[in-house]
């Protein structure tokens, strides 16, 4: 992929990914005296090897002889799949307990080899500490969005203005209400993907009486919202959803739900909605919300009581 993309998306690719590449790994293994698909499946453990090994050399200092070990042992294993004598079944000494225990043997030979460079990689990105809502795996690879001098560790560059989420005209991007001063804690992006950590003054706050109520509040946008919801552990309403420009729940809807009781508070702050096309009923509700009641400053966030 090149340009601006969403790697995230890709996650939800891996567990179809990894069950189509478990089954067919499995399906040649069943299939392995037939020659043609033996050795189909010794090209798929060699050309596996030879990727890890491009993979693992692009961070030539971490773990350095690992990329090797990857590449003999997945050449040599490919060997061994392609030229055993698989389909000598009556073959005194292949077909027996001795036989099968080689077959196992390179069986997990080869599932070692090519899962060698993943694991390493797992392990690593457990390790690690991350930041923000765009995922990484692996070490840091000098010169790639992300690497070294490119940000922190998951997130992979900013968007520029304009784009899905970058500045627009010079306005700062969402995300911002909640910090000291409406300023709120900022990262990939610009804030885009990284909701902020509300106060813990505005902690308190909303978790008073929050049983009583559907939401504890509402704010624009899912990330405004997210940081508080995660804070505090009670529903918090994604006005617009995700940058505020959708039309949910509409102002006729929003006025029924705070004339019901059903959202405590309202908080200011973030994206108003409809600067990136769609509805501007974020903005309309934020409108009818200043008009009718009033702000109060808590924890540097604007806090609107919907209940007074």
């Amino acid at each position: 992929m090149q340009g601006i993309f969403h790697a995230y998306y890709t996650v939800a690719l891996a567990p179809a990914i990894g069950a189509l590449v478990g089954m067919g790994a499995t399906g040649l293994w069943e299939v392995r005296r037939h020659p043609l698909l033996r050795w189909w499946l010794a090209g798929t453990v060699a050309v596996t090897a030879v990727w890890s090994y491009v993979l693992l050399r692009r961070t030539p200092d971490w773990h350095p002889g690992l990329a090797p070990l990857v590449l003999v042992g997945g050449l040599v294993v490919a060997g061994l799949v392609g030229g055993l004598p698989w389909e000598a079944r009556d073959r005194a000494g292949w077909a027996g307990p001795g036989g099968r225990r080689a077959a196992m043997a390179v069986a997990v030979a080869g599932l070692l080899v090519v899962l060698a460079g993943p694991a390493a990689y797992a392990l690593d990105t457990a390790a690690t500490p991350h930041g923000g809502a765009i995922p990484s795996a692996g070490p840091d690879v000098p010169g790639a969005r992300g690497g070294p001098g490119g940000g922190p560790r998951g997130f992979r560059g900013a968007m520029p203005p304009g784009m899905a989420g970058g500045p627009q005209n010079g306005q700062a991007p969402f995300g911002q209400g909640f910090g000291p001063g409406g300023g709120g804690q900022r990262g990939g992006l610009g804030g885009l993907l990284d909701g902020a950590t509300p106060d813990a003054e505005l902690v308190a706050l909303l978790q008073r009486d929050a049983d009583r109520y559907t939401w504890v509040a509402a704010a624009i946008g899912s990330n405004s919202a997210a940081g508080v919801q995660l804070a505090t552990g009670d529903p918090v309403m994604a006005i617009g959803g995700f940058n505020g420009s959708d039309p949910a729940p509409s102002l006729a809807q929003f006025q029924q739900y705070v004339a019901e009781g059903r959202i405590h508070y309202f908080l200011g702050g973030g994206r108003m909605g409809g600067s990136m096309g769609g509805s501007d009923a974020a903005r309309q509700i934020s409108a009818w919300v200043q008009q009718n009641f009033a702000a109060t400053s808590v924890g540097g966030a604007t806090v609107y009581d919907l209940t007074s």
